[in-house]
């Protein structure tokens, strides 16, 4: 699989480390920068990743910034693209199993560097299962993002 990975300036600091755990784990790496603690700004890296899934030139992505939250909220913006937040093994594979998650999104100043590791591993490892539900459930979130839902919901306040 190759996987791409970028992060903005906050990110930078477990770029490395993420680089070296995907490659142990015997994926390919695209690596779409920043390539130094020089400021930058976060939605640019989030695109980056985002298009490079987009067009196929990654099945999933690794995006950091120091909190990973805008990174995320950026990345989630794109068409196709299911970023999720993930500081723990149990997200980070169970977004993928259950909700086709395709961009880990991490905090560089929230994650110590040994856990980044295993973080990205648990992402990389897990497969989306095709349940009906997370199946029926993925169709909605395609829905939502596509303009709005087509079913009734009785949830409205």
């Amino acid at each position: 699989m190759i996987v791409a990975v970028a992060c903005d300036h906050g990110g930078f600091y477990h770029k490395a480390g993420v680089l070296k755990a995907i490659l142990q784990a015997g994926h390919d790496v695209l690596d779409l920068g920043t390539h130094s603690e020089d400021p930058v700004d976060y939605p640019d890296y989030a695109e980056a990743v985002g298009v490079a899934i987009q067009t196929g030139k990654a099945e999933r992505a690794v995006l950091l910034c120091g909190s990973g939250v805008g990174a995320c909220i950026a990345a989630n913006k794109m068409r196709g693209i299911r970023a999720g937040l993930c500081h723990d093994t149990y997200s980070a594979h169970q977004g993928v199993e259950h909700d086709a998650m395709n961009v880990l999104a991490l905090g560089a100043r929230v994650i110590g560097s040994a856990l980044v590791t295993e973080v990205v591993r648990a992402f990389l490892s897990a497969a989306f299962i095709s349940k009906e539900r997370y199946v029926r459930r993925l169709k909605k979130v395609e829905q939502l993002e596509s303009g709005g839902a087509s079913w009734k919901s009785d949830l409205s306040a």
